[in-house]
């Protein structure tokens, strides 16, 4: 059978041997294009049974008219998004690293009172949020502490949607300034 007459049968089957087929066809292609992008063979392995995998969730999705060339940018896009995943963990991993001398000394950030510095900027945060008007600090109570979205702050609220981006961002300003009066 042609890819064609396969892509069709499994459209209308959504029997596994199609797939199979075509595995058994492309799959040094679709290895090959992942070599290429990741230059690693577990990883190239690892993207190569993804790519198969999305074939059968995206095979009955989309009309494909030359399955090669189709297999090969789905393949060439999923090594892509892999190697922009690696990039950012890896970003997080060193951001961790660097940041970590400094999370791991934490007997010099303690004040003699036994307070920490963030404890303390919590507790100046805590009581200039109490010092904003009602309606500011409602609503960058429930948007930043709640995890609230727009909508769910105007239909607990009853403010219009402009409002309650008013609020946010007068309030968020307006707790800064409070905050770095406090600590002057």
């Amino acid at each position: 059978m042609t890819d064609a007459e396969l892509v069709a049968e499994f459209g209308k089957t959504g029997d596994n041997v199609c797939i199979g087929e075509l595995f058994s066809r492309y799959r040094h292609l679709v290895y090959g294009v992942c070599m290429k992008y990741l230059k690693d063979e577990d990883e190239a392995q690892d993207v190569q049974m993804h790519v198969f995998e999305k074939l059968l969730k995206d095979l009955n999705r989309h009309k494909i008219d030359q399955f090669k060339g189709w297999l090969y940018t789905v393949t060439k896009n999923e090594c892509l998004m892999y190697l922009r995943s690696a990039k950012s963990k890896k970003a997080a991993e060193l951001e961790l690293k660097k940041d970590s001398g400094g999370l791991m000394e934490s007997g010099l950030s303690v004040h003699p009172d036994g307070v920490t510095e963030t404890e303390r900027q919590l507790q100046t945060m805590e009581s200039s949020l109490q010092e904003l008007n009602e309606n500011q600090r409602r609503c960058v109570e429930l948007f930043y502490l709640e995890k609230k979205c727009y909508k769910e702050i105007t239909d607990l609220t009853g403010f219009s949607l402009n409002e309650v981006k008013s609020y946010i961002q007068n309030g968020k300003r307006n707790l800064k300034i409070l905050m770095q009066k406090k600590q002057e």
